[in-house]
């Protein structure tokens, strides 16, 4: 799980990538050509982020004849999502805690 967690953080950590996977997400399926357009860097640098994103999950492509369509997996953030959900639990205990300690520091 902590590969996971690892793969996902890693691959969202680069502001171009998840610039890549945002657009992904909310201007759907996509060529290179047109990520390349958006992120303003070279075609090559843009696929080997997208290769990044593909490995952690986050990214599939599909041919559409002599061109490669990517599309966003949202899915894939369900870890994420998990973790952030079980940390802020979490928190929220322990500052209850804290909370409650001040008040009886208080009497």
């Amino acid at each position: 799980m902590l590969d996971l967690h690892d793969n996902l953080f890693r691959s969202l950590s680069d502001p171009t990538r998840r610039a890549i996977f945002e657009r992904l997400c909310l201007g759907g399926e996509q060529n290179v050509l047109a990520l390349t357009d958006f992120a303003g860097i070279s075609q090559p640098a843009v696929s080997k982020h997208l290769a990044i994103l593909k490995q952690a999950g986050l990214v599939s492509g599909r041919q559409d004849g002599r061109q490669t369509r990517y599309a966003a997996n949202v899915e894939a953030l369900a870890p994420l999502v998990d973790w952030t959900r079980t940390m802020s639990q979490f928190w929220d205990a322990k500052l209850d805690e804290f909370e409650g300690l001040l008040r009886r520091m208080d009497q």
